[in-house]
């Protein structure tokens, strides 16, 4: 590991997720150059936050995966972020909104792997990719905006920070989820008893399991492989939803199943 992040950047990413708070950036001498360096750093972040008590990495984020995230956010292309072990709830989830900085959430699909997916003589396609899932379920992400301004924050320092996530509502598991069409169900995203967002499932990169196969062969790239029961986020198909403490969140999608997240004062 690049010696700037040991001694700056990995104590100064993990102090403010253990204490979210309205973090200013990186130093530039420490900053990464370029994403290859950013998601270096991720990988050296996560080992931290697993030695802090976060647990172990169970499963992925990819984010900027609909239109509608990529102008939110203006980044035209997929990033992804780690999941721990310790920030994945069952629907109901009822959390402190003192666990975070500025929490928002998004509304997903999510899928739980069946075997590794690892490196073979071909990229992995959204078909090539199917037979590599066990489970499809809804899901809320939960993203934490822990910066002073993320506006004017560069996208290196957002990947390598996991890019905002900060936990997951994970609902059913559906295993015969073969018959659904995950590109034409529709999720919905209500807060406090009001529909605040709606997307499908084809916003996401034209069908869910291409956000999956590009996650599968970007790990590739860098030398490692998705591996059998992790779960992976897929992306939103509304924009970022931010809250107040005493929100309660309802992610209702079609064939998946309705779950829920409330975040007491």
């Amino acid at each position: 590991m690049n010696n700037r992040f040991a001694t700056d950047a990995v104590p100064a990413l993990l102090q403010n997720r253990l204490k979210p708070r309205p973090f200013p950036g990186l130093p530039h001498a420490c900053r990464p150059a370029n994403l290859r360096e950013a998601y270096d750093l991720q990988e050296a972040l996560n080992v931290a936050l697993t030695n802090a008590g976060f647990g172990n990495v169970v499963g992925h984020k990819v984010g900027c995966t609909s239109k509608v995230m990529q102008e939110y956010m203006n980044i035209p292309h997929p990033c992804s972020g780690s999941i721990f072990e310790t920030t994945v709830y069952n629907s109901p989830a009822l959390l402190p909104s003192t666990l975070f900085n500025n929490v928002g959430i998004e509304c997903e699909i999510a899928v739980r792997l069946s075997e590794d997916c690892p490196a073979s003589a071909d990229p992995y396609t959204k078909n090539s990719i199917y037979d590599h899932v066990k489970s499809c379920m809804s899901a809320i992400e939960i993203v934490d905006n822990r910066y002073e301004n993320f506006r004017s924050l560069d996208l290196e320092t957002m990947v390598a920070d996991d890019f905002f996530q900060a936990a997951c509502v994970l609902g059913e598991e559906i295993t015969d989820w073969q018959n659904i069409d995950l590109a034409e169900i529709t999720g919905r995203a209500i807060i406090n008893e009001v529909e605040v967002g709606a997307g499908e499932g084809a916003d996401v990169l034209g069908h869910p399991f291409e956000a999956l196969a590009w996650l599968a062969n970007h790990k590739i790239a860098r030398n490692k492989f998705l591996r059998a029961g992790e779960i992976v986020l897929l992306g939103s198909v509304v924009k970022t939803q931010w809250l107040s403490p005493g929100d309660k969140v309802v992610i209702d999608v079609d064939k998946l199943g309705t779950i829920s997240a409330e975040f007491s004062i």
